[in-house]
């Protein structure tokens, strides 16, 4: 009897032992936060504990250090990459008034390519302001960066003498056409990624101004916006439109599928990220239909405490529109381009109106999608590109 006493007692211990275990590597392992991963009530007492975690400038560049290195870490871009030859295309170039617009392409990773179009003033003759213009998950036949809506953003913008880069998320635009699917389990890192190589593809153009460098996009494409502000200190002007949110963290792999916002040292969110941006212009743009609804009052004044922290509140702004919905409508882009011309020193002559404040669309030239493919049957993928959902080496 004592031997089988011993014996139920030893085999507790052990299965006590592999309980322990198992919570604590529970506990250590990396937690995704995807979609509403917490309640608006949650996320107002989180960005409470967040606050309570530093005091000052100094305090508040030591946790970005830390934030910023754990995205690196969770998106698998830990340490960063070599910057492998772009090997740029830029072809086919229409001119319209006041800009032109080219399909340009460039290699993230050897054999990888980002598809786009390059918006570039009429008079591009150097010392350019740069801007990128990631797009959201809106699909269909004029999905992505091929919507009215970004293509206007991006002419409104080279009309005030910027060069803008427009790019596809992986599975979108020419990347979907060409057999590449946005459940890419590389989603976040790619997209990450390219954004990154973008800042370089425009830096390479020699009538950009390195130290002259945009980005704005709305959705998923806000929350590029938002991540490549956080770890890429070349971006000087972020405007992130309708996806700042303390309790929502994205529903999408490509923005949350990878352990970017908590893991056993270390917890964040959208907004915290966000405020990486300080110093540096940042404007909020939101919305009372979505999960942006709360900024005016939660994820803005939370990042307003960080630009206080640098002593330039005058930085960060916040432009809400409680009655409208999700997206990138004219309404947000009025409120996106004087932050950029402001910013940026863009010139808006001739296309602000003085006496009403707007910005005229009117200019613009909305293209066909066959027009702004970048490879065709005339100008087809070259041989060595990766083959659609290949697993790109990194």
């Amino acid at each position: 009897m004592k031997l089988i006493c011993r014996t139920l007692l030893a085999v507790s211990l052990l299965q006590l032992n592999v309980l322990a275990d198992a919570q604590d590597k529970a506990a250590s392992e990396p937690v995704l936060c995807q979609g509403n991963y917490q309640s608006e009530a949650d996320a107002v007492r989180q960005l409470e504990r967040l606050a309570a975690s530093w005091s000052n400038q100094q305090d508040w560049k030591d946790r970005a250090a830390r934030i910023r290195r754990q995205i690196l870490v969770g998106a698998k871009l830990d340490p960063l990459p070599e910057r492998t030859p772009l090997n740029s295309v830029i072809r086919n170039k229409r001119r319209f008034a006041g800009y032109s617009v080219e399909s340009a392409a460039f290699e993230a990773r050897p054999g990888f390519f980002v598809y786009g179009n390059l918006y570039r003033p009429t008079k591009s003759d150097g010392n350019r302001p740069g801007i990128l213009c990631p797009h959201g998950h809106a699909r269909g036949p004029e999905g992505g960066r091929l919507r009215p809506d970004q293509q206007h953003r991006c002419a409104t913008l080279a009309r005030m003498g910027a060069v803008v880069f427009s790019y596809d998320m992986v599975g979108f635009g020419d990347s979907e056409v060409l057999g590449w699917s946005h459940t890419h389990e590389q989603a976040l890192t790619l997209q990450t990624w390219s954004s990154i190589r973008a800042v370089d593809f425009l830096q390479s153009l020699d009538d950009v101004n390195d130290e002259q460098i945009g980005v704005t996009g709305c959705s998923g494409g806000g929350t590029q916006t938002f991540l490549l502000t956080a770890i890429d200190d070349r971006v000087k002007v972020s405007v992130p439109v309708v996806m700042v949110s303390a309790h929502f963290f994205g529903g999408c792999n490509c923005e949350s599928g990878m352990p970017i916002h908590k893991t056993a040292d270390l917890e964040t969110n959208n907004a915290e990220i966000a405020a990486l941006a300080a110093p540096r212009p940042l404007l909020l743009v939101s919305v009372g239909g979505d999960w942006t609804k709360n900024n005016p009052q939660v994820e803005y004044p939370y990042i307003r405490s960080v630009y206080k922290a640098f002593d330039v509140e005058g930085q960060v702004e916040n432009s809400h529109f409680a009655d409208e919905g999700h997206g990138y409508q004219e309404s947000k882009r009025q409120a996106m381009y004087p932050f950029m011309v402001k910013h940026l020193k863009l010139n808006s002559k001739g296309v602000l109106n003085e006496d009403s404040g707007v910005f005229d669309e009117a200019g613009n030239t909305i293209e066909q999608v066959a027009e702004m493919r970048v490879f065709d049957d005339s100008f087809p993928m070259p041989k060595h590109a990766l083959k659609p959902g290949s697993l790109v080496k990194f």
